[in-house]
């Protein structure tokens, strides 16, 4: 098969490392990928969101599937577009409609299907700028702390957890009338606090059929003990040690099979990876939300653990044979750690050198905000940059050979955590 993957991220160096392993792989193209990506696969010049270039593209390299890593693109429209062209029509391809893009794409279309199809989720409701009177009167009455989430796209940003009522009711202002976040807070969902566990679950679907992959545990604030701003993520873990066999039955029956059976009932069309952020309190799940891709870096975490042939798992989603594949998980854990750029979430510099180690032992180095200079330099390009995933038959030893490669790994101003995975640890010991 010739496939091209779309996305320039982590995640999607994960994915190129794992699809290249396959034999059913002829030839991968990464659009528009980084400088990993680069040295696996080959880079195309395209933006997920030129729905035109692509389609070209797609033609004129007799693409066979096409598999979409980021959530901008399908929630935009991508794959409709492709369906909607003649030479495209039906083409296999990995990522929901537009209308099963919404469950991400809008906070207040999401948890309104969770309430319709009785998904175990927090109280809440929603608000507009008109109605803010109404938004601050609801404030006076709820629990706190209370979130406050931007309804659209707000690149892992939009959600905001106050403490106290005036906090609460500054952000409801900011959010509604300043637009904090953009378009993406014209609408914000005002929801209850919900306490426990944070963990994510990753379904891949075909619309009919599923396949729950590895869990895993991610860290979103840039400081150690989770202090500080949120992050698009600075570590995962998986599996993660809270998440029993018995814990994940309630998932699978209370979330999973009550979601794929809505999206069917309701007519929305979903080949693609599902991303439930969970709470975990007391042994019982609840959905934080959905997301309609792989997380990132969680898929970094996740993705090592898959022992059967990846290839299989993406045609089956996209040609609705999934029911057919075997899934085959590792017993070993994986523990990621990301690099970013000194500064990061706030304003950083790019542009410096990275010195990267020749070999590496029990991990895998993934790029994410890389690119190669014209003297063929490897130069940090965004916020977070790379990615060590440590692999071992326990937690300790795959955090140990994350942090043996993360130190051979350089450039100015780079940080990481380095508490990942203690918290997890401490719950093993």
């Amino acid at each position: 098969m010739n496939i091209l993957l779309l996305g320039s991220g982590g995640r999607e160096h994960a994915f190129a490392w794992k699809i290249v392993q396959s034999p059913d792989c002829t030839r991968l193209f990464v659009a528009p990928g980084n400088a990993g990506t680069a040295e696996i696969a080959q880079n195309i010049a395209l933006s997920g969101t030129d729905f035109k270039g692509i389609h070209r593209f797609i033609i004129e390299n007799s693409i066979d599937m096409v598999v979409v890593g980021p959530e901008e693109p399908l929630v935009r429209g991508l794959v409709d577009f492709l369906e909607s062209q003649p030479e495209t029509a039906t083409l296999p391809i990995v990522g929901p409609s537009q209308l099963g893009a919404t469950l991400e794409g809008s906070k207040d279309f999401s948890k309104r299907f969770m309430q319709r199809n009785g998904i175990p989720t927090a109280a809440y409701e929603t608000f507009t700028a008109d109605q803010i009177e109404a938004g601050l009167a609801y404030l006076e009455k709820q629990n706190l702390p209370i979130v406050l989430k931007a309804d659209g796209l707000a690149a892992g940003k939009g959600v905001l957890i106050c403490q106290t009522l005036e906090e609460a009711k500054v952000s409801l202002k900011e959010m509604l009338l300043d637009a904090k976040f953009g378009d993406a807070s014209s609408k914000v969902v005002v929801e209850e606090f919900l306490n426990g566990i944070e963990l994510s679950v990753f379904v891949a679907t075909d619309g009919k059929s599923y396949k729950i992959l590895p869990e895993a545990k991610d860290y979103k604030r840039i400081g150690e003990g989770d202090t500080g701003l949120n992050t698009g993520g600075m570590g995962a873990v998986s599996p993660v040690v809270f998440a029993t066999a018995d814990f994940i039955k309630k998932v699978e029956e209370r979330i999973v099979k009550p979601t794929i059976a809505g999206l069917e009932k309701e007519q929305i069309k979903y080949k693609g990876f599902l991303f439930i952020g969970l709470m975990n309190n007391n042994g019982d799940p609840s959905v934080i939300e959905y997301n309609v891709r792989m997380g990132d870096p969680e898929t970094e975490a996740v993705l090592p653990r898959i022992e059967s042939d990846f290839v299989g798992l993406l045609k089956g989603i996209a040609t609705g044979t999934l029911s057919d594949y075997e899934l085959k998980i590792s017993p070993n854990y994986s523990a990621t750690v990301v690099m970013v750029s000194g500064g990061y979430p706030g304003s950083y510099e790019k542009g410096f050198k990275i010195s990267l180690p020749n070999n590496v032992e029990g991990s895998v180095i993934f790029h994410a905000g890389t690119t190669r200079s014209n003297s063929g330099e490897i130069i940090n390009q965004g916020g977070r940059v790379i990615a060590v995933t440590g692999i071992g038959k326990g937690l300790e030893e795959a955090l140990k050979n994350a942090f043996s490669t993360v130190e051979k790994i350089s450039w100015e101003k780079a940080y990481y955590r380095r508490d990942i995975g203690q918290d997890i640890l401490k719950l093993i010991n």
